[in-house]
């Protein structure tokens, strides 16, 4: 095809029958899959020259006009809708005529996201799930819990398929359990959900968000429509601005009589998961060590009972999942010492989680790896629970020299140039019992394309150490 054909000019006034799509990639292609379904007449527009994936995207829609570049002399003011992929920022001025205003045929919001458009067309009950961190563990569990009770299940959104799609693959699913962030929620005008959870926020995203406020207020319309909400005990962040007709919280601690509350208290000599006053079953049943794990874990089941999961099978669910890769993930045992994978952890609030889920654990001391792209965030935080519990704090990338900064009064710091002679220097100074740890606080893009290359490239690293070899 000659791509020249569809390509509009840089100034161009979008007519009123138009719906945009502002950003190619996966959430992208999806929202135009399902305007070509819905018959609707739609452009692309996205701000890169030369975005990944648009061969593939010509090849799909040969007939979609498109525009790249910046969005200056684009006017949208005419626009019948705007739909922005989650990697797009609403508050950019082009956006600004749209941000208040509504289509004159529903009534409803011009300037919208992926999910909005899904809510529209979904038939099923949704269960949503958001967080600084652990969203797409809960998001997981909740959707292993449902496939036990024999529900007929989609899972996607943030995690895996895109929400769109799922209606397309998996259309009689009679429970659509989605993982929302932060920017697909900011575009979400109502959700409605059956159960929506709020699991924690922490520090992340700042640059899109302003400040915690912003990215509060962006996490908090998870609740919108919400029949049921499910909240952190211990995070009153967390807790819904506006009544819900029901809420559940979750926390590792003895559940309040007076509250729907999920937790973990002592019975029959060890600790156990409680609803409320009610023993449900002994915390060794679960095949995951650690108080984050344990957080997720309520989370899930709060939601689950909710939708009508049997506690036996949410049980059943927990002995035997192992966790998802790169979030707090054993790797090895190397000469007495544990190597745990969290490359997820890309924000304050993930490293805390996890030191502070492995801290109580510990028969030696803690090694954290981490660095790279902070994103802005106070580091701070860190400093106690690492002088509590760590052996020494390793430290590269980017903002590595903020991290030093903010720990080392409290931990012996080292700073290396990266990940592989972080994990040279930890197997040094490692003694048996102790725990390798990378969390790194940080985003992965001064050295890696992203989390996941970051986290594989430790699993390398660490399995050749397993393996006899060195870095």
């Amino acid at each position: 095809m000659n791509a020249s054909r569809s390509r509009l000019p840089q100034h161009l006034v979008v007519p009123a029958s138009m719906t945009v799509v502002v950003g190619l990639g996966v959430s992208g292609v999806a929202i135009c899959r399902h305007l070509e379904r819905l018959g609707r007449e739609f452009m692309v527009v996205d701000t890169r020259d030369a975005p990944p994936g648009l061969d593939a995207f010509l090849r799909e829609f040969p007939e979609v006009p498109y525009r790249l570049g910046p969005l200056a002399g684009l006017v949208l003011d005419h626009a019948r809708e705007v739909v922005l992929s989650p990697g797009v920022d609403p508050h950019q001025p082009c956006f600004a005529a749209l941000a208040e205003d509504r289509r004159d045929d529903t009534g409803e919001p011009r300037l919208i996201g992926e999910i909005a458009l899904f809510c529209r067309a979904c038939q099923a009950p949704i269960a949503a799930i958001t967080g600084a961190n652990a969203k797409s563990t809960v998001t997981t569990l909740v959707g292993e819990m449902a496939r036990e009770a024999g529900r007929k299940v989609a899972v996607g959104g943030n995690l895996g398929t895109p929400a769109l799609d799922l209606l397309i693959q998996e259309p009689s699913a009679d429970l659509y359990v989605l993982e929302l962030s932060s920017f697909q929620l900011e575009t979400t005008p109502w959700l409605g959900a059956e159960s929506a959870a709020f699991l924690n926020l922490s520090e992340d995203h700042l640059d899109r968000h302003g400040d915690m406020a912003g990215y509060r207020r962006a996490k908090q319309r998870i609740f919108r429509g919400a029949s049921h909400g499910v909240i952190n005990a211990e995070d009153p962040e967390t807790w819904p601005e506006s009544s819900l007709p029901a809420v559940s919280r979750f926390g590792v601690m003895d559940p309040a009589p007076e509250h729907d509350d999920w937790g973990v208290a002592e019975h029959q000599g060890e600790p156990w998961f409680m609803h409320g006053p009610r023993p449900l079953f002994p915390v060794s049943r679960m095949r995951q060590v650690g108080r984050h794990h344990q957080a997720n874990a309520l989370a899930a089941m709060a939601m689950g009972y909710r939708l009508g999961f049997p506690l036996e099978d949410m049980a059943s669910v927990l002995e035997r999942f192992t966790g998802l890769a790169h979030r707090s993930e054993w790797l090895a045992t190397v000469g007495e010492v544990d190597w745990i994978n969290d490359s997820k952890g890309t924000n304050v609030g993930a490293t805390l989680a996890a030191i502070a889920g492995l801290g109580p654990t510990l028969k030696g001391r803690l090694i954290l790896l981490a660095g790279g792209v902070g994103k802005g965030a106070d580091f701070s935080p860190l400093a106690q629970p690492l002088g509590h519990y760590a052996r020494e704090a390793v430290l590269f990338g980017q903002d590595a020299p903020q991290l030093a900064q903010a720990l080392a009064e409290r931990v012996p710091v080292t700073r290396v140039d990266d990940l592989c002679a972080a994990v040279e220097r930890a197997r040094h100074i490692a003694e048996p019992g102790d725990v390798v740890l990378l969390s790194p606080a940080c985003a992965s893009l001064d050295q890696f394309p992203n989390y996941l290359a970051r986290g594989e490239a430790f699993r390398s690293l660490v399995h050749a150490l397993a393996n006899g070899g060195r870095t």
